[in-house]
């Protein structure tokens, strides 16, 4: 099974995630990550898409996306041609003896802490997906508490201007 980013160009409007993720639902295809926030122009969204399948699926998907009336462009965010990255979130039960080897760790990763308790810690690491599943995998023998993880985002490389129109 293959995996494609989109990023797609939307109107600004009340219900435009719910019509493409309704899409997605009613067709049976799978969401595997989806952010969507505001461009520099205030009436575009940018919504980033991660999905699945075959080649006939993800074809399928890109042509069914770009018959929505909200949809005014769609690109492919391929590996090599595009920056992708990802935010997470995590909270691990510390004690504090196993503070410095967490910091330690953390450091490593170019990871922030952004809370200290007195027996967990919060960190915050951005990157390429398989950097945050390398720190998870490290973090593995530590229990974690929570974690959050925001999606993929991301932006072709290169001064192509996509007209907000």
């Amino acid at each position: 099974m293959k995996r494609r980013v989109l990023s797609i160009l939307v109107d600004n409007t009340s219900g435009v995630l719910s019509r493409v993720a309704g899409l997605f639902s009613r067709r049976g295809y799978n969401i595997d990550s989806i952010t969507a926030g505001v461009t520099a122009n205030p009436k575009i969204t940018r919504m980033t898409v991660v999905c699945s399948g075959d080649d006939l699926v993800l074809d399928q998907i890109t042509k069914q996306l770009n018959k929505l009336v909200d949809v005014r462009h769609i690109k492919v965010l391929k590996t090599g041609e595009s920056v992708n990255r990802e935010l997470l979130l995590i909270k691990v039960k510390v004690a504090p003896s196993q503070r410095p080897s967490i910091t330690s760790i953390a450091q490593i990763f170019r990871a922030k802490i952004v809370d200290v308790g007195k027996e967990s810690m919060i960190i915050e690491l951005t990157g390429e997906q398989r950097k945050l599943e390398a720190f998870l995998d490290i973090l593995d023998e530590y229990e974690i508490l929570e974690l959050a993880r925001t999606g993929l985002a991301g932006l072709s490389r290169g001064s192509e201007d996509i007209q907000y129109l």
